[in-house]
Protein backbone atom coordinates (compact mmCIF):
# COMPACT_ATOMS: atom_id res chain seq x y z
CA UNK A 1 0.00 0.00 0.00
CA UNK A 2 1.32 3.63 -0.64
CA UNK A 3 2.03 6.11 2.39
CA UNK A 4 -0.72 8.62 2.24
CA UNK A 5 -0.08 11.70 4.05
CA UNK A 6 -1.82 12.66 7.98
CA UNK A 7 -1.54 15.56 9.64
CA UNK A 8 -0.47 13.87 13.60
CA UNK A 9 -1.62 16.03 16.58
CA UNK A 10 -1.40 15.18 20.40
CA UNK A 11 -3.51 17.49 22.04
CA UNK A 12 -2.84 16.56 25.26
CA UNK A 13 -5.71 16.70 28.10
CA UNK A 14 -9.05 17.97 26.82
CA UNK A 15 -12.50 18.15 27.41
CA UNK A 16 -14.45 15.85 25.46
CA UNK A 17 -16.73 18.70 23.87
CA UNK A 18 -13.81 20.53 22.45
CA UNK A 19 -12.39 17.54 20.83
CA UNK A 20 -15.58 16.85 19.28
CA UNK A 21 -15.94 20.44 18.03
CA UNK A 22 -11.96 20.02 16.25
CA UNK A 23 -13.38 16.75 15.05
CA UNK A 24 -16.29 18.24 13.11
CA UNK A 25 -14.49 21.06 11.67
CA UNK A 26 -11.41 18.54 10.16
CA UNK A 27 -14.10 16.29 9.30
CA UNK A 28 -16.37 18.65 7.54
CA UNK A 29 -13.20 20.49 5.74
CA UNK A 30 -12.50 16.92 4.52
CA UNK A 31 -16.20 15.87 3.13
CA UNK A 32 -16.38 19.43 1.43
CA UNK A 33 -12.86 19.05 -0.13
CA UNK A 34 -13.99 15.32 -1.39
CA UNK A 35 -17.33 16.77 -2.85
CA UNK A 36 -15.36 19.78 -4.59
CA UNK A 37 -12.90 17.81 -5.71
CA UNK A 38 -10.35 20.02 -4.06
CA UNK A 39 -7.02 19.03 -3.73
CA UNK A 40 -4.70 18.71 -1.46
CA UNK A 41 -7.36 17.10 0.93
CA UNK A 42 -6.07 17.33 4.77
CA UNK A 43 -6.50 14.14 6.56
CA UNK A 44 -5.92 13.87 10.56
CA UNK A 45 -4.74 11.63 13.45
CA UNK A 46 -5.33 12.98 16.46
CA UNK A 47 -4.33 11.77 20.01
CA UNK A 48 -5.53 13.00 23.23
CA UNK A 49 -6.49 12.23 27.10
CA UNK A 50 -10.08 13.30 27.96
CA UNK A 51 -11.70 14.69 31.35
CA UNK A 52 -13.79 12.07 32.97
CA UNK A 53 -16.94 12.10 30.41
CA UNK A 54 -19.33 8.94 29.29
CA UNK A 55 -20.27 9.41 25.51
CA UNK A 56 -23.57 7.16 24.42
CA UNK A 57 -23.45 6.09 20.85
CA UNK A 58 -26.59 6.87 18.84
CA UNK A 59 -27.68 3.49 18.43
CA UNK A 60 -27.04 3.55 22.59
CA UNK A 61 -29.42 2.77 25.50
CA UNK A 62 -29.65 5.40 28.13
CA UNK A 63 -30.34 2.60 30.66
CA UNK A 64 -26.78 1.55 30.62
CA UNK A 65 -26.16 4.99 32.43
CA UNK A 66 -26.31 3.63 36.05
CA UNK A 67 -26.40 6.74 37.36
CA UNK A 68 -28.82 9.98 37.08
CA UNK A 69 -27.17 12.73 34.96
CA UNK A 70 -27.48 15.19 37.72
CA UNK A 71 -24.97 12.67 39.57
CA UNK A 72 -22.68 12.42 37.28
CA UNK A 73 -22.64 16.52 37.59
CA UNK A 74 -21.96 16.27 41.02
CA UNK A 75 -18.72 13.79 40.72
CA UNK A 76 -17.58 16.47 37.76
CA UNK A 77 -18.26 14.15 34.93
CA UNK A 78 -19.56 15.12 31.88
CA UNK A 79 -22.47 13.01 29.51
CA UNK A 80 -23.29 13.52 25.59
CA UNK A 81 -25.39 11.51 23.57
CA UNK A 82 -23.17 11.37 20.68
CA UNK A 83 -22.96 10.48 16.42
CA UNK A 84 -21.04 7.90 16.53
CA UNK A 85 -22.03 4.40 16.31
CA UNK A 86 -21.86 1.92 19.75
CA UNK A 87 -23.41 2.33 23.11
CA UNK A 88 -21.90 3.68 26.47
CA UNK A 89 -17.94 3.97 27.41
CA UNK A 90 -16.31 6.62 29.54
CA UNK A 91 -13.10 8.58 28.74
CA UNK A 92 -10.51 9.89 31.14
CA UNK A 93 -6.90 10.48 32.60
CA UNK A 94 -4.78 7.75 31.88
CA UNK A 95 -7.01 6.70 28.72
CA UNK A 96 -5.23 6.90 24.92
CA UNK A 97 -8.02 8.06 22.53
CA UNK A 98 -7.25 7.79 19.46
CA UNK A 99 -9.73 9.83 16.58
CA UNK A 100 -8.75 9.21 12.74
CA UNK A 101 -9.98 11.66 10.17
CA UNK A 102 -9.03 9.93 7.06
CA UNK A 103 -11.06 9.35 3.40
CA UNK A 104 -11.29 5.48 3.30
CA UNK A 105 -11.31 5.44 -0.07
CA UNK A 106 -7.71 7.25 -0.03
CA UNK A 107 -7.16 4.07 2.02
CA UNK A 108 -8.63 1.46 -0.41
CA UNK A 109 -10.81 0.05 2.60
CA UNK A 110 -14.55 -0.10 3.28
CA UNK A 111 -16.16 0.13 6.33
CA UNK A 112 -15.62 -3.11 8.02
CA UNK A 113 -12.24 -3.73 6.67
CA UNK A 114 -11.50 -0.11 8.70
CA UNK A 115 -12.46 -1.05 12.27
CA UNK A 116 -10.73 -4.23 11.47
CA UNK A 117 -7.79 -2.15 11.10
CA UNK A 118 -8.42 -0.29 13.80
CA UNK A 119 -8.17 -3.14 15.89
CA UNK A 120 -5.37 -4.36 14.82
CA UNK A 121 -3.65 -1.10 15.25
CA UNK A 122 -4.57 -1.84 19.09
CA UNK A 123 -3.63 -5.14 19.03
CA UNK A 124 -0.07 -4.82 17.55
CA UNK A 125 0.42 -2.17 20.29
CA UNK A 126 -0.43 -4.53 22.96
CA UNK A 127 1.59 -7.21 21.72
CA UNK A 128 5.00 -5.29 21.66
CA UNK A 129 4.13 -5.20 25.60
CA UNK A 130 3.77 -8.69 25.71
CA UNK A 131 -0.34 -8.32 26.21
CA UNK A 132 -1.92 -10.92 23.60
CA UNK A 133 -5.27 -9.43 23.07
CA UNK A 134 -7.56 -10.43 20.39
CA UNK A 135 -11.28 -9.71 18.44
CA UNK A 136 -14.79 -10.80 19.53
CA UNK A 137 -16.44 -10.86 15.94
CA UNK A 138 -19.93 -10.37 18.00
CA UNK A 139 -18.18 -7.00 19.64
CA UNK A 140 -16.23 -4.46 17.95
CA UNK A 141 -13.15 -3.23 19.69
CA UNK A 142 -9.95 -5.32 21.14
CA UNK A 143 -10.24 -8.07 24.11
CA UNK A 144 -8.16 -9.88 26.75
CA UNK A 145 -9.05 -13.71 27.04
CA UNK A 146 -11.16 -13.89 24.09
CA UNK A 147 -11.56 -17.43 24.14
CA UNK A 148 -12.78 -17.44 27.69
CA UNK A 149 -15.72 -15.70 27.50
CA UNK A 150 -16.20 -16.37 31.05
CA UNK A 151 -13.01 -14.08 31.71
CA UNK A 152 -13.13 -11.82 28.52
CA UNK A 153 -12.68 -8.22 29.47
CA UNK A 154 -12.59 -5.07 27.12
CA UNK A 155 -9.04 -3.01 27.32
CA UNK A 156 -9.67 -0.40 24.17
CA UNK A 157 -13.67 0.42 23.38
CA UNK A 158 -14.65 2.07 19.70
CA UNK A 159 -17.08 3.55 18.03
CA UNK A 160 -17.01 5.42 14.39
CA UNK A 161 -18.82 8.20 12.10
CA UNK A 162 -18.68 7.60 8.15
CA UNK A 163 -20.22 9.53 5.50
CA UNK A 164 -18.74 9.78 2.03
CA UNK A 165 -16.25 7.14 3.31
CA UNK A 166 -14.57 9.71 5.98
CA UNK A 167 -14.79 8.69 9.07
CA UNK A 168 -14.31 10.71 12.81
CA UNK A 169 -14.51 9.24 16.41
CA UNK A 170 -12.15 6.19 16.56
CA UNK A 171 -10.93 4.31 19.62
CA UNK A 172 -10.49 4.83 23.07
CA UNK A 173 -7.17 2.65 25.22
CA UNK A 174 -7.19 1.76 28.25
CA UNK A 175 -3.37 2.32 29.57
CA UNK A 176 -3.82 3.66 33.07
CA UNK A 177 -6.90 4.08 33.09
CA UNK A 178 -9.03 4.23 36.55
CA UNK A 179 -11.19 1.84 35.98
CA UNK A 180 -13.74 2.57 38.80
CA UNK A 181 -15.52 4.90 36.38
CA UNK A 182 -16.61 2.22 34.51
CA UNK A 183 -18.51 0.50 37.89
CA UNK A 184 -21.33 3.38 36.96
CA UNK A 185 -22.09 2.27 33.34
CA UNK A 186 -22.81 -0.94 31.55
CA UNK A 187 -19.42 -0.87 29.02
CA UNK A 188 -21.15 -0.67 25.49
CA UNK A 189 -24.36 -2.49 26.26
CA UNK A 190 -22.95 -5.71 28.50
CA UNK A 191 -23.56 -6.35 31.74
CA UNK A 192 -21.70 -10.02 31.76
CA UNK A 193 -18.45 -8.79 30.82
CA UNK A 194 -15.47 -6.95 32.56
CA UNK A 195 -13.06 -3.95 31.36
CA UNK A 196 -9.32 -4.19 32.07
CA UNK A 197 -6.27 -1.63 31.09
CA UNK A 198 -2.67 -2.17 30.37
CA UNK A 199 -1.57 -1.06 33.50
CA UNK A 200 -4.08 -3.65 35.17
CA UNK A 201 -2.91 -6.40 33.15
CA UNK A 202 1.03 -5.72 33.58
CA UNK A 203 1.02 -4.57 36.62
CA UNK A 204 2.79 -1.49 36.83
CA UNK A 205 2.25 1.87 35.84
CA UNK A 206 2.82 2.80 31.94
CA UNK A 207 5.00 5.10 29.88
CA UNK A 208 1.94 6.86 28.55
CA UNK A 209 4.16 8.54 25.72
CA UNK A 210 6.09 5.85 25.27
CA UNK A 211 2.48 3.96 24.36
CA UNK A 212 1.54 6.93 22.03
CA UNK A 213 4.41 6.11 20.41
CA UNK A 214 3.81 2.70 19.57
CA UNK A 215 0.30 3.34 18.56
CA UNK A 216 1.32 6.11 16.41
CA UNK A 217 3.71 3.55 14.75
CA UNK A 218 1.39 0.66 14.33
CA UNK A 219 -1.17 3.17 12.69
CA UNK A 220 1.69 3.82 9.81
CA UNK A 221 2.69 0.66 9.77
CA UNK A 222 -0.66 -0.70 9.16
CA UNK A 223 -2.47 1.66 7.18
CA UNK A 224 0.52 3.25 5.56
CA UNK A 225 0.16 6.30 6.38
CA UNK A 226 2.71 8.71 6.75
CA UNK A 227 2.77 11.42 9.67
CA UNK A 228 3.49 15.20 8.34
CA UNK A 229 3.89 18.21 10.50
CA UNK A 230 0.89 19.48 12.96
CA UNK A 231 -1.63 21.39 11.00
CA UNK A 232 -0.45 25.22 12.59
CA UNK A 233 -4.11 26.62 12.38
CA UNK A 234 -4.61 24.27 15.36
CA UNK A 235 -1.35 24.86 17.57
CA UNK A 236 -1.82 22.57 20.67
CA UNK A 237 1.66 21.44 22.12
CA UNK A 238 2.47 17.60 22.58
CA UNK A 239 2.43 17.16 26.44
Amino acid sequence: MNSRKVNFQHLGRIRYKEAWDLQEEMFQSLVNAKIHHAQPKKQYLLFCEHEPVYTLGKSGNRHNLLIAERVCKSKNIDFYPVDRGGDITYHGPGQLVAYPIIDMEEFRVGVKAYVHKLEDVVIQTLRSYGIAAGKDEKAMGVWVDTTDPAKARKICAMGVRVSRFVTMHGLALNVNTDLEYFNYINPCGFTDRGVTSMQRELGREMDFREVSDRLRTAFANLFGMEFSEPDLSHPIPYP
